[in-house]
């Protein structure tokens, strides 16, 4: 059986391509372009090589020679310019948190990929991703602290199909060793992290490059009182404590809110302020992953962030309402993901958030 595999350059999916080679399947590699850096970078300015693809590619290549599969490369740099980053840049003008991993895998990775191996042959494809497939189930990674299922939430049952997660059951040190104990030669390498096409570079000054902020009043949230000026809501995210814009301030302030029509930047003060509270939110462009519709379960609603219990009502135009106790830093345009256990069960974007029944005003 061939199965095509994602090589990415990384420890993760080198060690995926790896353990299937040794389960005896005929493993293929292809290497996916996304991100343009030079083109991007000439009309940015810059003259450094801030998000280097082609030596990803060439770590890739090395892998593939290490393990004697071949490996074929494919651009798919105006699919992603379309499909993602357009799409992440018209939730930054709306003032909302887009998430354009979560949309990579939706277009990308197992849509236009997917459509890639197949004509390379391929049964099935495999990725490096922590997560687990068992029948028609889409489980959690065993190591919660790297679990992607998150990422995945968009990808509909269909693009599942005939997809393999081979190191989903193993933990990101079980994985190096790995690739150590068989000379991998990206054992070693550090993971990326962030989003792809921003790298290492600072964010506000590459969103500037697409996105002109307009300058506006910080506000205190409780005094309604102005405490300083953003440089454009796009650039902030709630929740965000630092690179805010208000280093005089010896109180720990947080973005607690925008207001895209008025152009403000709501704050509160300490992280358990009653501003970065909610308790119930609109999601939208909900994804059924499974065909199980639960009243309770819990969510996350971003990556990092620990489930919470929640029960969920079933709305008209593919929405839901979901209701928690004091969710903390809930933000339009992220990912609310819900989960049964350890099986995803579905997954949507955060559309309205209110507390005691009433929509958020600062977050409108």
């Amino acid at each position: 059986m061939k199965v095509v595999v994602g090589i990415s350059g990384g420890v993760d999916s080198a060690v995926a391509a790896l353990l299937l080679k040794q389960q005896g399947y005929e493993v293929v590699g292809l290497f996916m372009k996304n991100w343009d850096s030079n083109i991007n970078n000439d009309a940015e300015g810059i003259t450094e090589d801030v998000c280097p693809q082609e030596l990803d590619y060439r770590d890739a290549k090395n892998v593939c020679d290490e393990l004697n599969i071949p490996l074929y490369r494919v651009d798919f740099i105006k699919e992603y310019w379309d499909d993602v980053f357009k799409y992440f840049l018209n939730e930054l003008e709306k003032g909302r948190t887009p998430n354009p991993d979560i949309m990579c895998n939706k277009y990308i990775k197992f849509d236009l990929f997917k459509k890639e191996a197949k004509k390379l042959g391929a049964d099935k494809i495999a990725t490096g991703h922590y997560a687990r497939i068992e029948g028609n189930r889409l489980l959690r990674g065993i190591d919660n602290n790297k679990d992607q299922t998150y990422f995945l939430s968009q990808v509909t049952p269909e693009q599942l199909k005939d997809v393999l997660f081979p190191i989903g059951h193993l933990n990101k040190e079980e994985v190096r060793k790995i690739a150590r104990d068989n000379n991998i030669p990206v054992a070693d390498k550090k993971d990326s992290t962030g989003i792809c096409f921003i790298g290492e570079r600072n964010y506000q000054r590459f969103v500037s490059n697409y996105l002109k902020g307009k300058k506006g009043d910080i506000i205190d949230v409780e005094t309604k009182k102005k405490v300083g000026e953003h440089n454009g809501l796009m650039n902030y995210t709630i929740g965000q404590r630092r690179n805010v814009g208000l280093s005089g301030d010896e109180k720990r302030h947080y973005v607690c809110g925008k207001d895209s029509k008025t152009n403000t930047l709501y704050i509160a003060y300490g992280s358990d302020s009653k501003y970065l509270l909610s308790d119930e939110a609109i999601i939208e462009d909900v994804n059924r992953i499974s065909d199980k519709s639960p009243t309770f379960a819990t969510a996350k609603f971003r990556y990092r962030s620990e489930d919470i219990p929640v029960t969920i009502e079933y709305l008209d135009n593919n929405q839901i309402r979901v209701k928690y106790t004091d969710g903390k830093a809930v933000t339009p345009g992220q990912a609310c993901v819900v989960y049964l256990g350890e099986q995803c069960i579905m997954g949507g974007i955060i559309k309205q958030v209110f507390k005691d029944g009433k929509e958020l005003w600062y977050l409108k």
